[in-house]
């Protein structure tokens, strides 16, 4: 009887000082990069618990029966291994045509790429671009349409452009008399809501409402506040229907089981995007062109000088800031998943930069939604400082969120 204790005694401190000694990459990534901004660990809901709108099909396929069907989708709008227009056009459902968003249909087009009109190869399908010069469909594309059905995975930042795609649509549908069906997904950064809220002087195609970065609602809860709060052109409605994700709630960490975009691959891109997306409007690198998009952070003007990476040209990213260019900053690791919006990143390289007159570009006022976040920085203010500025839009935006939530809320 002794012996068996022992034995499992032995086993419990062998398995403690495993996971209490750092390995040597750890320790390495350690002296690399700055504490992130840390959420309270939640274990990610397996994706096998959560069915989404898409997975549904015996409660939405009845609504779809002798409707003429236009498809707003990419390459996440999956039913397990098959693709959802695959799906419906096995299933006999009438679908006249695709609109493809930002990257194309199956997704691999570079950041801001021309998306030209096209044809499925696999159903002869027509397929028109809503990215460039044709964001909202027109009402010549939508003579032979009923329902606009949207399926596509979004991330939870105000300024990926998958949600500007979705307003054009809801838009056009309201001024054509056509209904929207959003079959809803989860979102893998909605629980938490934080950032600055967008100045609608600063509206563009990625900053279309007035909703701070990390706006905390899935595709469906948003499309039902664009309705609710009339921020369709003329304070217009459409006709919405949302088919909620079950077994979802915004406590639950959801893993993407398709990468929503070329350069965001892996949870640890996805969480950390909303953060580290404001330096597309700097003179900083985010690795495209790299095996680690939005996972890598540098600059030739970075004054430390631990890490160091090279952007080339590779597909999805065949142009990238800095081509060729040796850049310093810093590698994120699987830490940082579960880390929430944060400056940090933003004020470590603007102060430890050797070109502080060109470090920001045009871009990165439109991005933050506001001129005053590149004064505060400018003016050396703390990130406790800059968030005080905040706060009472983004009170007032909390408050408004919850009239328009499906699921129960993190708080």
């Amino acid at each position: 009887m002794i012996q068996p204790l022992l034995l499992l005694l032995l086993s419990i401190l062998f398995s403690l000082a495993q996971c209490s000694e750092p390995t040597a990459e750890r320790a390495e990534t350690a002296a690399v990069n700055p504490p992130p901004a840390k959420a309270p660990a939640t274990a990610t809901l397996p994706v096998a618990a959560i069915q989404t709108g898409a997975d549904q099909t015996s409660t939405y396929l009845p609504f779809l029966k002798n409707k003429r069907v236009a498809m707003v989708v990419n390459q996440t709008s999956m039913i397990g291994s098959k693709h959802l227009v695959d799906s419906l056009v096995a299933a006999k459902v009438n679908i006249t045509l695709i609109f493809a968003p930002e990257h194309g249909f199956r997704g691999d087009a570079d950041a801001g790429a021309h998306i030209s009109n096209a044809t499925d190869s696999k159903t002869g399908l027509p397929i028109f671009s809503l990215y460039g010069k044709n964001k909202k469909p027109s009402a010549e594309q939508l003579q032979n349409v009923d329902v606009l059905l949207f399926d596509i995975q979004d991330v939870g930042a105000r300024f990926y452009t998958y949600i500007s795609t979705m307003h054009y649509v809801m838009e056009a549908a309201a001024e054509n008399n056509k209904t929207v069906l959003i079959l809803d997904r989860p979102n893998p950064t909605g629980y938490y809501v934080d950032g600055p809220v967008l100045n609608l002087k600063h509206q563009s195609f990625v900053g279309m409402h007035p909703i701070p970065i990390v706006h905390g609602l899935t595709v469906g809860e948003l499309a039902g506040m664009i309705n609710g709060q009339k921020w369709l052109a003329g304070q217009r409605t459409c006709n919405l229907k949302v088919i909620p994700v079950k077994n979802y709630t915004h406590k639950s960490r959801y893993s993407l089981p398709v990468k929503p975009s070329p350069n965001l691959p892996n949870d640890l891109a996805i969480q950390v995007y909303p953060s580290i997306c404001l330096f597309e409007g700097t003179n900083v690198s985010v690795g495209r062109g790299t095996a680690t998009p939005f996972q890598v952070m540098g600059s030739p003007f970075y004054k430390k000088k631990a890490y160091s990476f090279t952007p080339k040209s590779v597909p999805g990213a065949t142009n990238p800031p800095h081509l060729n260019q040796v850049c310093y900053g810093y590698k994120l690791t699987e830490k940082d998943v579960q880390g929430k919006f944060s400056l940090a990143y933003l004020l470590d390289f603007y102060q430890n930069s050797t070109n502080q007159d060109k470090f920001f570009n045009n871009f990165f006022n439109t991005l933050a939604g506001n001129t005053e976040l590149q004064e505060q920085i400018k003016a050396g203010k703390s990130e406790t400082e800059i968030r005080a500025s905040w706060e009472p839009a983004l009170t007032a935006y909390k408050k408004m969120r919850k009239q328009y939530l499906l699921y129960p809320d993190f708080e």
